[in-house]
């Protein structure tokens, strides 16, 4: 035979299904139940949007930063083949490669903009890759060479070296795939009649869409030997960029590498160059998250109206099951079960409702104002941990919110009951 329901708990259950006199308490307990759905819901799918946002302003971040930057505390330091060689056989270790890194402006025939140029070996693509971030151009390879374009109006030509711009930078500058412009160095070259702009000529060859301002308007790409030969570094470079095999072992990996070297190296994660930014996203994922918790303790309130009124309706069902040897916390558990269950049904539909809503909106998403966000369409990301979190936090509300009733319940007297009953 099936083994009976705790009593606690099947009572619990019969006190669910109302009666004709207590229809306004099952109005309540709807009402409760609703509204912790409404709260499970809003913030499942308010957590998966923050999350979508994050990290895919991370996979845009990492399309331009390396997972571990070596440096020199503000110096450039000496191409060593040999400490690259001690990184690339670290464990977890994908790509090495060194860069250089640079103010500069640029001038076209008609503007003039600050930049920061960055010059990186083109084959290196394994360290930082903005290939797919290419809205003109083909190539991030063709850096490497030379590109002919017209000297002047008379048609003749010349041969530059390549540079890849941001989108926006090359609409302030007025310039287009296959342009020439001038990178000018602030720092002169002495000559007989003092201090001299340095000016190298490029030729565009890529244009590049990071969706973020602070890239699209101030980052520009050159090789790597170029960008040695424009700051006149010589063999030196800015530093060392290293990648790891997957994001979740960069901390490792810069943490092994730190290890490794003395001062004056300097050794940075992703995390320690963007921390002020990536910080600022979780205390907002973090206050969403507080402030959409205010939906289910609402409900949370209902819940301990709906059990009062049933503690106050069963007074003498309560004297009864106490007369007949029930105990307090018997007692409390038929009130604590129903405010579990209320809370478990609320709790389970707004989840699988909120995951279908998250499946939709990842399936048919919906196109965000252009020049608003750094994405055109809304990101989503589900993972099944935020969707634990808001099932536990949400329970564990409806439970300390149960436990008021069940106490009062537990507490009164039968004898007293019966008499006022």
């Amino acid at each position: 035979m099936p083994r009976a329901l705790p009593y606690p708990l099947f009572i619990g259950l019969r006190y669910l299904r109302a009666r004709r006199d207590e229809r306004f308490i099952s109005l309540i307990t709807i009402i409760a139940t609703v509204g912790v759905a409404v709260g499970a819901l809003t913030l499942n799918v308010v957590l998966a949007v923050m999350t979508g946002f994050e990290e895919d302003l991370r996979d845009r971040i990492l399309s331009f930063t390396p997972h571990v930057v070596v440096s020199n505390y503000g110096t450039a330091m000496p191409i060593r083949p040999d400490l690259e060689a001690r990184l690339r056989a670290l464990p977890d270790v994908a790509a090495v490669s060194p860069y250089v890194e640079g103010q500069a402006m640029l001038a076209s025939n008609a503007e003039v903009a600050g930049v920061m140029l960055r010059g990186v070996r083109p084959e290196a693509r394994g360290v930082i890759d903005f290939a797919h971030h290419l809205k003109e151009g083909e190539h991030v390879e063709d850096l490497a060479t030379l590109h002919a374009v017209k000297r002047d109006a008379s048609g003749a030509l010349v041969e530059l070296p390549g540079i890849i711009l941001g989108k926006e930078l090359a609409r302030q500058l007025g310039v287009e795939v296959g342009d020439p412009i001038s990178v000018v160095s602030p720092a002169g070259v002495p000559t007989v009649v003092g201090l001299v702009p340095k000016v190298k000529r490029f030729a565009v060859v890529g244009l590049f869409d990071a969706g973020m301002i602070e890239y699209d308007s101030s980052l520009a790409y050159i090789s790597l030997a170029e960008a040695q030969h424009f700051f006149q570094l010589g063999d030196a470079v800015s530093g060392i960029e290293v990648r790891a095999t997957a994001l979740d072992r960069a901390d490792a990996v810069a943490h092994r590498v730190a290890g490794g070297l003395d001062f004056p190296y300097q050794v940075q994660s992703w995390r320690d160059l963007n921390f002020n930014l990536f910080a600022a996203i979780r205390l907002e994922k973090t206050v969403y998250f507080v402030v959409l918790l205010l939906i289910v303790l609402v409900a949370a309130f209902n819940i301990v109206a709906a059990l009062v009124m049933v503690v106050m309706e069963k007074r003498r069902d309560i004297a009864v099951l106490k007369s007949m040897g029930a105990t307090r916390w018997g007692i409390a558990q038929i009130f604590l079960s129903k405010g579990l269950i209320i809370g478990g049904v609320g709790t389970a539909a707004g989840s699988i409702l909120g995951f279908l809503v998250c499946i939709g909106l990842r399936h048919y998403p919906f196109d965000l104002p252009h020049g608003v966000f750094y994405t055109d369409r809304l990101p989503v990301q589900i993972y099944p941990s935020y969707f634990a979190l808001v099932v536990g936090v949400s329970l564990l509300i409806v439970l300390v919110a149960a436990t008021y009733p069940a106490r009062q319940a537990s507490r009164l007297v039968p004898v007293e009951a019966i008499r006022y009953d």
